[in-house]
């Protein structure tokens, strides 16, 4: 009989012939736009911190004062005597800032989609999840249980026609009792954006509802930066916002908005909420003062500077990417195709101080690796300029 690790060790082996082999790469220091390995220090082009916060003064201030006020931990969950005034104050701010009735809060962005969606949706019902929606969401479709359908990334035609099907099931008595729809609004490999007009009407017109995960919009749409939805006139149009605190707002932790009824709801049945030590106090207090800067002038200002840095670098990428038409996002992914080629220009961009990981599959299709480019507002005109000079010698 074979021991465990002979059987794992043929998996690792299966892996590193396929260019699918990872590890955890150790940071000494770590910023939106600069990080230190091993005493040397990269530009990185791979974090979510999209507005810098993550080392703003007064987020850093605020999850110090808390640890002060509060202690390092929660020490039991929500539904025991974890549920802190802080948690409850920045749900409050949460929920006023996406203008729903209630909010509820996660330990992470992961930990809310697979607490929400089987809570919701059982084996009765049916989900229809965009072939790219994150990871998280289709974990939480298949803990459902219910009949899960994936369509088209993108295509509204290929959903309308699932939803047809759908009506035609119910009218002859097959129908799954409800049907959800997963979505991103800006999706996190490809950084485009869900044509959510098109969304929110098929939805309402089949008597659908939607689950829409704001994570890589926050903050950089809409007049308030709350979302894709807001700049899109539409949010008050989706059933359930799904959300993190650690892209843009800089900390960790992820929540859900919507109505009161379905927060109350939530509460009874989302199992990772449950049954889950609650959140620090130190992260939702960096959210808190997080979400005060993004709602504040300076949030404007550090909004525009990451649409800037993004445009420049696009037009960096454009030239092999084909993103002629202007970034979607502060995700610019420069497709590579095959597994190696892209760990060989991920490292090619490392021995020259730039920091952008591989990405390849299961985290995309096969034969999708690429590099997948993020831009801060901390990032400058010459961090950009630098690898506009590195790209041209090293492609």
């Amino acid at each position: 009989m074979h021991s465990l690790d002979d059987l794992l060790r043929v998996q690792l082996d299966e892996m590193s012939k396929n260019g699918l082999r990872r590890q955890l790469r150790r940071l000494d220091a770590a910023g939106p736009c600069r990080l230190t390995i091993q005493g040397r220090t990269f530009l990185n082009f791979s974090s979510n911190d999209y507005l810098g916060l993550s080392r703003h003064p007064t987020v850093l201030r605020a999850s110090s004062e808390a640890i002060e006020q509060w202690g390092s931990g929660s020490r039991a969950s929500r539904l025991v005597c974890g549920s802190l005034g802080i948690h409850h104050e920045l749900e409050e701010t949460l929920a006023n800032w996406k203008q729903t009735e209630a909010a509820l809060l996660f330990n992470s962005g992961f930990s809310a989609a697979i607490g929400v969606i089987p809570a919701l949706a059982g084996p009765a019902d049916l989900i229809l999840a965009d072939r790219l929606v994150h990871a998280c969401c289709l974990d939480g479709a298949r803990l459902s249980r219910a009949q899960l359908r994936v369509f088209r990334h993108n295509d509204l035609d290929h959903l309308e026609l699932l939803l047809q099907r759908a009506r035609k099931n119910h009218l002859e008595g097959q129908s799954a009792r409800k049907i959800w729809i997963l979505a991103e609004s800006v999706y996190s490999m490809d950084g485009d954006q869900a044509p959510l007009q098109g969304l929110v009407e098929l939805k309402e017109r089949f008597g659908a509802w939607l689950i829409l995960d704001e994570a890589h919009a926050t903050g950089l749409f809409g007049a308030q930066r709350t979302g894709l939805a807001e700049s899109e006139g539409v949010s008050g149009r989706v059933e359930v916002h799904l959300g993190t605190l650690g892209k843009a707002l800089g900390s960790s932790g992820g929540y859900v908005c919507g109505s009161r009824t379905l927060i109350d709801f939530l509460v009874h049945r989302a199992r990772s909420l449950i049954y889950s030590t609650a959140s620090p106090p130190s992260t939702l207090a960096a959210a808190l003062a997080a979400i005060q800067i993004v709602r504040s002038e300076e949030g404007t200002s550090l909004s525009a500077q990451a649409w800037a840095r993004a445009r420049q670098l696009n037009g960096v990428l454009s030239l092999t990417t084909l993103l002629h038409n202007g970034p979607t996002s502060a995700i610019l992914p420069k497709m590579v195709g095959e597994n190696q080629a892209a760990l060989d220009l991920s490292a090619r961009l490392f021995d020259r101080g730039i920091f952008v990981p591989a990405i390849r599959y299961p985290t995309v299709p096969v034969g999708e690796a690429r590099l997948r480019f993020t831009v801060s507002a901390a990032h400058s005109e010459e961090d950009i300029d630098f690898v506009r000079q590195v790209l041209a010698e090293t492609t």
